[in-house]
This record gives C-alpha cells, sequence and structure tokens, in this order.
C-alpha cells in the first residue's frame, strides 16, 4: 500500500441518527490532528447533500471545549440526509473531492451509509484518483454484519430498559393492558433490550414481538389472555416489523399506500397505527377495559442526557480508529469484537471491507429469543447489558404481605 497522502480529508454524517454519532465524528476529529498527512479537515453538511454542493465547515476551528459538548449532544451535529447517490450524483461528489483535494473520506452511518462509501471508492479507483473511504458503524437498530454490535444500540437500549421500567410500574399502578411500538423494522434488537430493566419476576414486559418470527392475531391474542389471567394486567412491547402468519408485516397491512424513502423502506411506525391497532384488538376482543398504546417514535434515538458510558467510548473510539486506518488502508468499515462479557467485558476494534458490510443487514439471532417466540433468553441479556453502562434500579412496595 501506497504511503498515506497529505491531503484533505471530510467527515459526513448519515441516515437516522443516535445519541452517540455525535461521539464517532468527535473521535475522527481529535484523531485528524494528530495526522499531519491530513491537512484540513471538512464536515459536510447534510452529509452526500453537502458534499455534492460543496456545502462544508472547517472542523480544525471548533475547541475542544466544544467537542466535548458535541460529543455528549444526541442526533447529527452536521445534519443527515436519506439520499441513495446513484453514479452521476458520487461523480459530482467526486469532482467537489478533486477540486477540494479531498483524499479521506469518513461517512458515519448504516450499511447504505458503507455501501456509498464502496461505489464513491470504486468509483474514484476507476478515474485514477484514489481516495481512502472508511465507514464508521452507527445504527440503533444493532443490524449491521461482521461488528458484534453498533455504536448506538447500548444508549438505545438504555433508553427502551428505562422507559420500560417507568411504564411498568406506571401498569401497576393502573392496571390493565400497556403495548409499546419500538423501533427495528427487520431487527428485533432494540424491543429485546426493554426487558433489561426488569427486576421483579413479574415485571414487565411481560411479552415481546420481533420481525424475526411471524405472529398471527390469533397467537398475539391468546398470549395477551394468558398473561392478564396469571397477573391481572400485561405490559407488552412490539417491533415496528412484526409480521402476520403469511410474512407481510402488520404495518404494511394497516395502511392504504404505504410510504417509503429513497431506499424503498416502508414507513412503519410514524403513524401509531400499529399500536393503535393491536391495542383495538385487545380492547374489542378480549374485553379489556383499560388498554393503551405508545409508539415511541424519534425519542429512541434522540433522548439527550442519557448516553451509555459504554456506548459513548466505543462510538469515539470507531472514529479515531477510523483515521488511523486510513493512514494504513484504501478502504475498510470499522467493526467491534467482543473479547470478554460481563464483570470482564472488552472489545477491539477491527478494520472489514466494505463490500461485507454494504446493503446487507443482519437478524436477531435465533438463541436470543425463547420458544414461544414471545420473549427473550438469558443470552440475549448477557449480550446486551454491558452496552447499557449500567440500569437503575426501583422498587414497588405493593408485592409486600398484607396486615
Amino acid at each position: 500500500m501506497a504511503d498515506a497522502p497529505k491531503a484533505n480529508a471530510v467527515v459526513a454524517q448519515s441516515g437516522g441518527p443516535t445519541a452517540v454519532i455525535n461521539a464517532s465524528l468527535v473521535g475522527v476529529i481529535e484523531e485528524a490532528n494528530k495526522h499531519s498527512q491530513i491537512q484540513n479537515l471538512y464536515g459536510s453538511l447534510h452529509a452526500v447533500v453537502g458534499m455534492a454542493n460543496d456545502e462544508f465547515i472547517d472542523l480544525k476551528k471548533v475547541s475542544a471545549d466544544t467537542l466535548e459538548i458535541v460529543a455528549a449532544s444526541p442526533c447529527s451535529a452536521l445534519g443527515s440526509s436519506r439520499d441513495k447517490p446513484d453514479e452521476d450524483y458520487c461523480s459530482r461528489i467526486l469532482e467537489v473531492f478533486k477540486k477540494r483535494n479531498i483524499r479521506y473520506f469518513f461517512y458515519i452511518g448504516g450499511n447504505d451509509s458503507a455501501n456509498t462509501a464502496h461505489i464513491l471508492n470504486s468509483m474514484a479507483d476507476e478515474i485514477n484518483f484514489d481516495i481512502r473511504a472508511f465507514h464508521i458503524p452507527k445504527t440503533v437498530d444493532n443490524d449491521l454484519l461482521v461488528t458484534d454490535h453498533c455504536p448506538g444500540f447500548g444508549t438505545a437500549a438504555k433508553f427502551e430498559a428505562c422507559a420500560l421500567m417507568g411504564d411498568d410500574l406506571d401498569n401497576r399502578t393502573l392496571p390493565g393492558v400497556k403495548i409499546d411500538v419500538i423501533m427495528g423494522r427487520h431487527a428485533g434488537f432494540l424491543t429485546a433490550a426493554t426487558v433489561l430493566g426488569k427486576q421483579r419476576d413479574d415485571d414487565g414486559p411481560h411479552l415481546l414481538y420481533f420481525p424475526e418470527r411471524a405472529v398471527s392475531m390469533d397467537k398475539f391474542l391468546s398470549d395477551v389472555e394468558g398473561v392478564l389471567k396469571k397477573l391481572g394486567r400485561c405490559v407488552i412491547t412490539a417491533s415496528e416489523g412484526i409480521c402476520d402468519s403469511d410474512g407481510v408485516t402488520w404495518a404494511k397491512k394497516l395502511v392504504e399506500e404505504a410510504e417509503t424513502d429513497a431506499h424503498g423502506n416502508i414507513q412503519l411506525s410514524g403513524t401509531g397505527a400499529l399500536a393503535d391497532y393491536l391495542a383495538a384488538q385487545v380492547k374489542s376482543k378480549l374485553g379489556a377495559k383499560r388498554v393503551r398504546a405508545d409508539t415511541f417514535g424519534y425519542l429512541q434515538r434522540s433522548f439527550a442526557g442519557l448516553q451509555s458510558e459504554v456506548d459513548v467510548r466505543e462510538a469515539r473510539w470507531c472514529g479515531r480508529h477510523a483515521v488511523q486506518f486510513a493512514m494504513e488502508e484504501d478502504n475498510g468499515s470499522v467493526a467491534i469484537k467482543r473479547l470478554g462479557n460481563g464483570a470482564d467485558y472488552k472489545v477491539e476494534l477491527f478494520r472489514t471491507e466494505l463490500k461485507n458490510v454494504a446493503e446487507k443487514t443482519k437478524s436477531m439471532p435465533d438463541e436470543f429469543i425463547n420458544a414461544e417466540g414471545n420473549g427473550v433468553t438469558d443470552a440475549f441479556i448477557e449480550y446486551a447489558m454491558p452496552l447499557t453502562g449500567g440500569l437503575p434500579k426501583t422498587e414497588f412496595l405493593g408485592n409486600r404481605p398484607k396486615i
């Protein structure tokens, strides 16, 4: 591999934000400042849109104090985009890169972002304009291949666990059925994380439903009825991407004209229709009197002040390693390898090929889902708990013996 060129670099943030995506951005800035090969570091405004339109800010002029605040802030400090660049779009970007002598490209995002980095790197090679393109993983869904887990998931998992701890206590206060629809188009990791705050045997959520396991309405209602007979109340979490027994998502069945984004993804949870539908079925078919439903929405990825210490540390680390890898390699994606668990939890970072991550997704493994398809196993709890950085404790007095 040729020596790292003396040139300029650009960093951008793409797709849906997370609570720690800015920590990865700060990691890139910190590490770039250590390498003389990177002369200027540009921040692209709104991802590929800014690159194509030549709209940048100078990140080397941002103070260290400001960077610390940025790292602790949720959402994308540079703005984001869901544009899916075609060949012409990428050609415009490369023209801007050539004009500004940008030879390093750091892209923080999911699998579509990895694919964009892969396309730009390949097209640059074809015109003999060598760039070093590196993808930095982020997604609350935790659905990227190769990496053990994704920066952003740990904090979102902490949010889900804390939210359900409170939701369950609320449900104890005024018993009934509570249904929460959680982000997760193809993977149920976030829905599974809602169990992490359980501290008592009868704590909710009592039922969980994932995209990986189809559930008919008859099965759903039977499950709810069983919990109601046992506990007199029921807390349920369901991924936005849950499917009927025919494999079609319930959300898709509920909209006449499904809204899609530039990547062809159906808008699943923006309307609250799935939560309302499930609640209506429970109320009408089971005769439950107190039934409530919520769709958690964007708060899952943007709630301020609730970062997982583990998550923010690893996100920042990923940004730093992307720059380090770029000093030695032409392209790649940063990935996390777990070396220990529980009290011995630790990880190391490594580089994988962009093509191994681009446009692909992973599902929650079978060993994380119980045999009934409506809960998780101890293996999932062991996997996910360290990523939250710890959870608060709660107490409830109503279970104590009556006098």
